[in-house]
């Protein structure tokens, strides 16, 4: 059997991650977006951007899940923008859910935020830092909201399974991972794209963190910095390893998002990159034809 055809089979003998009206993608030609700002940097801009981003995606026939983030507790610096906080960033995004008619993710740093996040969010997310937080985790299991889980920096794909395993113990299995980079000497990261068929062996469903995996870590002398002119080629390589979907932040002028400006994308940009993925996702994830009979 080769290996495409052990891939298909593979991603057939998942079962679906359902998110609202959003499918993360577990069979053959699905396919799902999860973008949106690094942070909710003001009620208008996060939802302005939301309904841009999900007119976009409906084009294209994409399933369209909003991220932003109501806290970066992880700023490299403290002076950095860390966003409205809890309460005021949970009613934007409540309100988003709303009005845009999106389903919701959005990161958690701490066990008691679970909860309340979970009132709004159809998707909590495990900061890749954070990934091994055996509280944190159990604590966004026991809501029943789908769990995102990022991979930490420094495990290995498969080393993943430890905190998925923690997750399903309590018997929610809407585990979703999510590959971001590897640490790769100082201040960088680098992708290994052998890690999405081996997060693919954990049973769930696989998405790619495109544009954190451009960032420089403390690059930026007391910020982040990053390489957001490589997101199309990046983007386009994860993709062709089969993966069920992409997570992108995305922002109508970069320069001065308040968050991971130097690695977020265009929003004028993102239809090009979605109609390159689609088609390369496309041909990746066709059914295996019959194999051709001998001299022929």
């Amino acid at each position: 059997m080769s290996m495409n055809t052990r891939l298909h089979a593979h991603r057939l003998a998942r079962s679906s991650t359902r998110v609202g009206t959003a499918i993360v993608a577990v069979a053959a030609l699905a396919f799902v977006l999860i973008a949106g700002p690094c942070v909710i940097e003001s009620e208008t801009h996060a939802a302005d951007l939301a309904r841009a981003i999900r007119d976009i995606a409906a084009a294209r026939h994409v399933p369209f899940i909003f991220k932003a983030s109501y806290d970066k507790a992880n700023r490299t610096s403290a002076s950095s923008y860390r966003g409205p906080g809890l309460a005021d960033g949970l009613r934007i995004l409540k309100r988003i859910k709303a009005d845009v008619g999106v389903p919701i993710l959005t990161d958690i740093h701490e066990a008691a935020h679970a909860d309340p996040a979970a009132d709004v969010a159809d998707v909590l997310q495990i900061p890749a830092f954070l990934c091994r937080q055996t509280d944190l985790l159990l604590a966004a299991a026991a809501t029943g909201r789908a769990v995102n889980i990022k991979k930490g920096q420094f495990l290995a794909p498969r080393d993943v399974a430890h905190a998925v395993a923690k997750v399903t113990s309590t018997g929610n299995t809407r585990v979703i991972v999510t590959e971001r980079g590897t640490s790769f000497g100082y201040n960088n990261l680098i992708v290994d794209m052998r890690a999405f068929p081996m997060l693919a062996e954990l049973g769930c469903p696989v998405v790619f963190d495109v544009t954190h995996s451009l960032q420089l870590p403390g690059g930026g002398d007391g910020v982040t910095a990053g390489l957001g002119q490589y997101i199309t080629p990046l983007a386009s390589a994860g993709v062709a390893t089969g993966v069920d979907g992409v997570f992108l932040e995305v922002h109508e002028n970069p320069p001065r998002a308040k968050s991971d400006a130097q690695n977020a994308l265009r929003l004028d940009a993102l239809d090009a990159l979605l109609e390159r993925l689609m088609r390369i996702d496309a041909i990746v994830k066709t059914p295996p034809g019959p194999p051709a009979a001998n001299g022929q």
